[in-house]
């Protein structure tokens, strides 16, 4: 059996093996290396490592000037201080001229912990979402972590990926595909449908299990990527099932509740809920009882579905 694992730790891992085999690849990153993980890949090639210190928007500029240069950059730090402080140069610098910037942001959402509300980005996939031409991916497992390193390699043009801190189960298999733009459904249902991103994936999968020992079956859809958004899949989802419930870690403004509701605007005949940070901070305190805290845990998204049933 695979054993757990951070998905930052999966993202370093993935760095310093695609390091091995494309030479264009380098890493930039503002003093917190050991904790995004990316010190696994300047270990290996220093010669391709960039410490910024804290100076998250010099590093975003810095970026695409690597890109224009034939460079792929990948761009690190804490979310909060990736998408929020340096948010003006990444739409300008690199998202305006789209520079072949990738920035793959860690400590994301509730579950940096103790660190409390200052250091919780919990509006980072508004954000970036906002920014036209960033493709935006939210892995949920350490595997889906690498395929997303990989698959953001291979785009042309600004993407970011939302990496987690806390140590996560193996969910995806090996060989499950990894199409941008492209929901997995990862448990059929009949009468609801969970659209789930990051962490979530795995609640959202257990509140199917709570649910199946009622009498209810729920759908669970991993939406690995939030923009370019999968409308067809919700659609499909939505006239299958006839109740929808989104599920993040991050706020209802902007995130993939907001995508899943404009992707179905317009629709009739099925009901509609999102749970998610509502119009909130956060606060100090374990993931764990964060979750709980925020609304977040397989009970309560389980009795969410009952209710909108």
């Amino acid at each position: 059996m695979t054993e757990n694992k951070s998905l930052r730790v999966a993202y370093g891992e993935a760095l310093a093996k695609l390091g091995a085999v494309n030479e264009r690849i380098v890493v930039l990153d503002a003093d917190l290396a050991h904790a995004t993980m990316t010190s696994l890949f300047a270990e290996k090639y220093p010669d391709r490592f960039y410490n910024f210190g804290v100076a998250e928007a010099n590093m975003a500029g810095a970026s695409a000037g690597f890109a224009f240069e034939g460079f792929i950059p990948f761009v690190s730090t804490f979310a909060l201080f990736g998408a929020g402080r340096a948010y003006e140069i990444i739409r300008n610098a690199v998202a305006y001229a789209h520079a072949n910037v990738k920035f793959a942001f860690s400590h994301s959402g509730l579950s940096v912990g103790e660190d409390g509300g200052s250091h919780q980005s919990v509006e980072d996939i508004a954000l970036m979402r906002a920014i036209p031409g960033m493709t935006i991916f939210v892995p949920c497992d350490p595997r889906e972590t690498e395929k997303a390193v990989n698959a953001a390699t291979a785009l042309n043009g600004p993407v970011y990926i939302r990496v987690a801190r806390p140590v996560c189960p193996y969910i995806t298999g090996e060989n499950d595909p990894f199409v941008p733009g492209k929901a997995v459904v990862l448990r059929e249902g009949a009468q609801a449908a969970l659209f789930a991103t990051g962490l979530m994936v795995a609640e959202a999968l257990e509140a199917a299990k709570l649910l199946e020992n009622e009498g209810v079956s729920a759908a669970v859809v991993n939406f690995h990527t939030i923009k370019p958004f999968d409308k067809e899949t919700a659609l499909e989802m939505a006239r299958k099932t006839g109740a929808i419930v989104t599920v993040e870690e991050h706020s209802v403004i902007g995130g993939l509740g907001s995508a899943a509701a404009e992707a179905l605007a317009g629709q009739a005949g099925f009901q509609f809920a999102r749970i998610g940070i509502n119009d909130r901070f956060g606060k100090s305190g374990t993931p764990k009882d964060l979750f709980r805290e925020y609304g977040l845990t397989a009970p309560d998204i389980a009795r969410k579905v009952k209710e909108i049933l």
